[in-house]
């Protein structure tokens, strides 16, 4: 019942909507048509929002992925981001809430698409997030819309100390427990990329945020 009402107020906001019923159908329709936003419910019959997700990102990177979610329990949260979220909203919300959730990540698939390619050298390694790439001369790696969100505010701030907070609200748009354990996920992620090169070094500051420490130009 949910869906119906979801799709019927995505519609009347100009949205082209394919409702599945179960995880399965929601996979081969993924399979055969193009979509510009996945919203998944995490307790879908057959397969589950979790396994969705993962084989969405399997097949694409650049697929912005948003889980609307009963749980409110940490953990699966944290399990929502690690199999391949960028995003989650919790019922009961307000469709009000959904559409700015979803205008964000449309507005940045499009900044993606008509702005000047936005490149930054790290150490060896060069980041382009128009196109969500890290890479170096013999290694590149496809990064999430959320990692390149994350990626790009902190090349942007290179050595310096950044707040837990300001990272939350400059990224994800706002400061939460749960977003904060989540953006530890993330930032662990990234540190599994600079594995690739010692130089750069995403730093703890205990009790304070990080500090991107990459070197000078």
């Amino acid at each position: 019942s949910l869906g119906y009402v979801i799709k019927d107020n995505l519609e009347d906001a100009g949205y082209e909507v394919t409702l599945c019923p179960d995880g399965a159908v929601a996979l081969d329709k993924f399979d055969k048509k193009n979509f510009d936003i996945c919203l998944l419910d995490v307790m879908m019959p057959n397969k589950d929002g979790f396994a969705v997700a993962k084989k969405i990102r399997q097949q694409s990177d650049l697929m912005p992925i948003l889980f609307l979610t009963a749980k409110s329990m940490e953990e699966d949260r944290i399990k929502g981001f690690q199999s391949g979220a960028d995003d989650y909203i919790t019922k009961p919300f307000s469709m009000p809430e959904l559409l700015l959730r979803m205008d964000v990540f449309m507005r940045r698939s499009k900044k993606m698409h008509s702005d000047t390619p936005q490149s930054y050298q790290l150490g060896s390694m060069q980041f382009s997030y128009t196109d969500l790439r890290l890479s170096m001369p013999d290694q590149e790696f496809t990064l999430t819309q959320r990692e390149a969100d994350l990626l790009k505010f902190l090349a942007e701030h290179p050595n310096r100390v950044l707040k837990r907070e300001e990272v939350l609200l400059n990224v994800w748009g706002k400061d939460d427990y749960f977003l904060g354990r989540s953006m530890d996920v993330f930032m662990t992620k990234l540190r599994k990329y600079f594995k690739a090169d010692p130089s750069i070094v995403l730093e703890t500051i205990h009790g304070v945020g990080f500090r991107f420490n990459v070197p000078q130009a």
